[in-house]
């Protein structure tokens, strides 16, 4: 048997050992969703809290975890009497990112429930973390059908499994715990605000520290028995103390003067909706359950707010988490009651145990050497860029302005890329548009088309009775058309032609525009620039739209413009990505006034270069960014050679332009 790295043994971060601990104590707070950076150990934290969790009693043989004391009445396995079951350990269960919905929430029999009307259901993860931990490392890579049906189940305390009519159904009661680096893209905030907490973690800065956790390490990775044995006696008072919080929970007092901070504080900071109330009111109760009280204390509301807010107060990609402390005790303070008396230094320090290392202080994360996150918001780190010389001519970044909603830019045809928003693609989720015969495993069944070809052999086949005979050469798999994401590929002019301030920051607004409608399509997203006598990868493509602006307003601007390099370079960034993901097609976005200039015929090297992406199909539109009374018209002569359209930066936007999308295919569909 595997032995997991100590809880007690961490080091450092004691907010995310809190958050798992509190849920370990009410797992109805939601589970915990926790962002950082890599090698912080977040999966070692997570995979050290099951050895913490106590026993379960479940029913002998049931595939499904039932308690024997109150056994699920619908279980597939069941019925069940109620009587003496047998113990075993609390499950951890792992959801890998390319998991199919099957494996999921379960695989239904469909040809036996077609042809003998019996329910044969093989269980999913959903089964098997029932009264157990759910753990998805980098839920944000997820697709978003796969992170809906995981919330339903966590919020529902059951699965459901659908197909065709046919239904199961089972308890799925569980501790979700996601975790993600916020680098390779953000879950949208529908999703996060299903996560009952959030926790930022970074490694630590403190030399001190950062020696102990190579020490602990290391002295795992060369004996992890004796390790373990080393830690066990904490980890034996932990887990008694999970226990007596657990029993304690219940006497917990919620009084109204707690239940008015709650209030006031969701008011305050504008969350949406009355999820964030009630996750506070349950953290806040856990907490004092945690520090063996039976009422709870402003601190506790205070430390729930801290853990619940944060991620729901984002309005866009481009916003960080995060939550103003001074206005939490300032709200705290304007709501105070008579009865609320905190005491960090008294019992349980309000809900958070004492630091250190030791059978009552909650256990510290090991952490690992990382870098800090660069700025994701536009405006932060932007001196980084400042006085850094590039290229002659070079001019400070400016801001962007405020962004806009664009119209839909699409792919024409139909793909068969990833799940997203964009382009028409062929999907496992969307409208039926026909059958054919299942490759692999059938998952959509076409019912219509299944009786249509079993129909014929009936008499052959010997029936007899009402049942139809079906054999597995007769079942159809339903196709189905939805919607792709794509791989939007910026191509930003920052020569000095752009360089005027007002003009690079409409610019700039209107990629950020851009970018945003991108996170909203679940596209991946790369950012190449071009100024003076080449182009560059500003922001590799990435499904983090935050990184790209972040990029973007840090990107100084001056010098010539070598048009043809920067899409030389589009044109090898989309070479190696058709190797990587080939199933994910590109959309060219050239942002330019089109003036080449720099090198001989610069005119015309643009054309040659442009002619490449026209040659192997690729969809682009070029913004044409030309002001003033003299236009010439460059861009949309680019726009002709690369077989796409040119858009106006007035005419992006969505209110101010009829037909964008309709115009693109178009001129596809008339260079096809």
């Amino acid at each position: 048997m595997s032995t997991h790295f100590p809880f007690t043994a961490v080091v450092g971060q004691q907010d995310l050992q809190l958050a798992l601990l509190l849920n370990s104590v009410a797992p109805n707070i939601g589970g915990v969703l926790v962002r950082g950076e890599k090698g912080t150990a977040k999966s070692t934290a997570v995979r050290a809290l099951s050895a913490l969790l106590p026993e379960v009693d479940v029913v002998s043989g049931c595939r499904f975890s039932c308690d024997p004391v109150s056994p699920d009445p619908a279980c597939p396995d069941g019925p069940h009497e109620i009587g003496t079951g047998v113990s075993r350990d609390a499950r951890m269960v792992e959801l890998p990112v390319g998991a199919s919905e099957d494996r999921l929430v379960g695989a239904l029999d469909i040809e036996r429930a077609l042809a003998e009307g019996v329910k044969a259901f093989e269980p999913g993860l959903l089964a098997d973390a029932h009264r157990g931990i759910l753990y998805v490392d980098e839920v944000n890579l997820l697709h978003d059908h796969l992170v809906d049906l995981l919330l339903d189940a966590a919020a529902m305390g059951a699965s459901y499994v659908e197909r065709e009519g046919v239904s199961v159904r089972h308890a799925a009661r569980f501790l979700l715990v996601g975790t993600m680096n916020p680098e390779e893209g953000e879950l949208r905030p529908q999703l996060l605000d299903r996560f009952g907490l959030t926790v930022e973690v970074a490694a630590s800065r403190e030399t001190d520290q950062r020696v102990e956790v190579v020490r602990r390490r290391l002295a795992f990775d060369d004996d992890p028995a004796a390790f373990a044995a080393k830690w066990a006696d904490d980890e034996d008072a932990l887990r008694a103390r999970i226990v007596a919080a657990r029993a304690l929970l219940p006497e917990v007092r919620l009084g109204d003067a707690a239940l008015r901070q709650i209030a006031a504080t969701c008011a305050a900071f504008e969350v949406d909706g009355m999820r964030a109330d009630i996750v506070m009111a349950r953290t806040a109760t856990a907490l004092a359950a945690w520090a063996g009280r039976t009422d709870v204390l402003a601190e506790d509301v205070r430390q729930a707010a801290l853990l619940a807010l944060p991620h729901r107060r984002r309005r866009n990609p481009f916003d960080a988490p995060g939550l103003d402390e001074d206005k939490l005790d300032d709200t705290l303070e304007q709501n105070s009651g008579e009865d609320d008396d905190p005491d960090p230094d008294g019992p349980g320090g309000g809900g958070r145990p004492p630091r250190g290392d030791g059978p009552d202080t909650p256990p510290q994360p090991e952490g690992e050497a990382g870098d800090t996150p660069a700025p994701s918001v536009p405006g932060q780190g932007q001196e980084q860029g400042r006085g850094q010389s590039a290229g002659n001519g070079e001019q400070q970044p400016v801001r962007a302005a405020e962004p806009f909603r664009t119209k839909m830019l699409s792919v024409p045809g139909l793909g068969e890329g990833a799940a997203g928003r964009r382009s028409r693609a062929r999907t496992e989720h969307g409208r039926t548009t026909g059958s054919r015969r299942p490759q692999g495993a059938l998952t959509k069944l076409h019912l219509a088309a299944t009786v249509q070809a079993a129909a014929p052999h009936q008499r052959a086949r010997g029936r007899s009775g009402r049942g139809l005979v079906v054999r597995r050469d007769d079942l159809r798999q339903a196709t189905r058309e939805g919607r792709e994401g794509n791989l939007v590929l910026f191509v930003v002019d920052a020569s000095g032609s752009m360089a005027a301030r007002q003009r690079m920051a409409a610019v700039k607004g209107a990629v950020l525009s851009l970018l945003l409608d991108a996170y909203q399509r679940r596209d991946k997203v790369g950012l190449i620039t071009f100024r003076g006598k080449d182009a560059e990868v500003a922001l590799p493509p990435t499904s983090s739209v935050d990184a790209a602006a972040a990029r973007l307003e840090q990107l100084p601007t001056g010098g010539r413009t070598p048009v043809a390099a920067g899409l030389l370079k589009a044109h090898e960034v989309l070479r190696v990505e058709r190797l990587r993901d080939p199933s994910r097609r590109p959309l060219l976005v050239v942002v330019t006034d089109g003036r080449a200039t720099g090198g001989p015929e610069p005119v015309a090297l643009a054309s040659r270069a442009a002619r490449l992406h026209e040659a192997e199909g690729i969809a682009s539109v070029v913004v044409d960014c030309e002001s003033g009374p003299v236009r010439l018209g460059l861009a949309g002569s680019l726009a002709h050679d690369l077989g796409g359209s040119a858009v106006t930066l007035d005419e992006l936007r969505a209110d101010s332009i009829a037909g964008l999308v309709k115009d693109v295919q178009e001129t596809n569909r008339r260079a096809a």
